[in-house]
């Protein structure tokens, strides 16, 4: 048997195999940036069956640039519980209760401790629609497709991938509260979109705002600020950790796993 086709055979049975097993969740969370990443290692913690879709080839949403490509973040007092659940290293400041974290190790270990706690992440995929349910009025699924097929500019019908509990983490674009407000009417969903820089109030806000938005959709990180009018932060991500966390505690709540 040539070895040519063992690899190739390899590659897809078990890819396969993923893509079936997760055709059915406990939870889907969209986008793969640090909130989305805090909420599956928490929510497989509590062994939910969880998946993450990420568009991109790559983890980390607006991690990696750091600030202005300056690579380092800010995290202040309040997130180092998140940051030593990850395992991740912070150095002090000159400024009391704030504190650097050197961006690549960031995203790296949000996603390791996703995967490490039971989590799939599947790079790739773009969801371009949401699967709704009448009599209630509910999310029940997503609907996604590879992202090479919208870059390419084929014309091609998707799939379906069915959750109790999908999460918006897809960030400022805020793609799944987009799609409900613009296709689906009767859920009555108003987007207003983010506002300018306030750091302070905005690291406070995304957390107290994040929660969930419909039965079976819920938002957390920058998808919050979208969704509600809230300020931008910028490079500090302590309330991105935080909504993460949040909304894990939310989403298990609702399913039964307080």
């Amino acid at each position: 048997m040539e070895l040519e086709y063992l690899i190739s055979k390899l590659i897809i049975s078990e890819s396969s195999r993923d893509l079936l097993e997760h055709l059915e969740n406990d939870v889907v969370i969209v986008g793969a940036g640090p909130s989305g990443l805090t909420a599956a290692k928490y929510l497989a913690e509590k062994g939910f069956k969880v998946v993450v879709l990420e568009k991109r080839l790559s983890y980390g949403g607006g991690i990696g640039g750091g600030g202005s490509l300056f690579h380092k973040v800010v995290v202040d007092e309040r997130g180092l519980g998140v940051l030593r659940d990850f395992n991740i290293r912070y150095n002090e400041t000159s400024v009391k209760g704030y504190y650097v974290v050197d961006a690549a190790e960031l995203m790296t270990k949000l996603a390791s401790g996703a995967l490490d706690a039971g989590a799939k992440i599947i790079l790739g995929v773009e969801v371009e629609d949401l699967v709704v349910r009448e009599n209630p009025l509910r999310i029940v699924g997503v609907v996604f497709k590879w992202s090479a097929i919208s870059v390419a500019g084929l014309h091609v019908d998707p799939l379906f991938m069915m959750s109790k509990a999908t999460i918006d983490a897809t960030g400022h674009e805020a793609v799944l509260l987009n799609i409900l407000a613009r296709k689906n009417r009767d859920f009555g969903l108003l987007v207003k979109g983010e506002k300018s820089g306030f750091a302070e109030k905005a690291e406070r806000d995304v957390v107290e705002y994040t929660g969930r938005v419909i039965p079976g959709l819920y938002a957390t990180g920058m998808a919050v600020a979208a969704l509600h009018g809230l300020y931008r932060m910028g490079p500090i991500f302590t309330g991105m950790l935080l909504s993460g966390r949040r909304i894990a505690e939310i989403v298990s709540s609702d399913l039964g796993r307080p």
